[in-house]
């Protein structure tokens, strides 16, 4: 079975077994947790009910992602700025996706 869930203001397809890359979730390493905005679920082609469908979930790290350079710069007016971002990302790993 899979499911679509938002989190961090994105979508992810999931199933059991899958592993992904979160924006930043509280929570610790081993945690478990269960992801509740299921916006879509599904198997072999059928539709399932998304309302009914509980997708969980174990915390494997806190972590950031790769750096972003930002640079700006005005032409003719001697401006320029740099700056980089990290994003801290939460990897999870799904347990499974079942319905309730």
């Amino acid at each position: 079975m899979f499911a679509v869930v938002r989190t961090g203001g994105k979508q992810y397809r999931v199933a059991a077994g899958d592993k992904i890359a979160v924006e930043k979730l509280a929570g610790e390493a081993g945690e478990k947790i269960t992801l509740g905005d299921v916006l879509l679920a599904g198997e072999e082609g059928k539709l399932a009910d998304a309302g009914k469908v509980v997708v969980s979930a174990e915390i494997i790290a806190q972590a950031k992602s790769e750096k972003v350079i930002v640079f700006k710069k005005r032409r003719r007016h001697n401006y320029r700025r740099r700056n980089g971002h990290r994003q801290q990302l939460t990897l999870l790993r799904i347990l499974s996706v079942a319905a309730a």
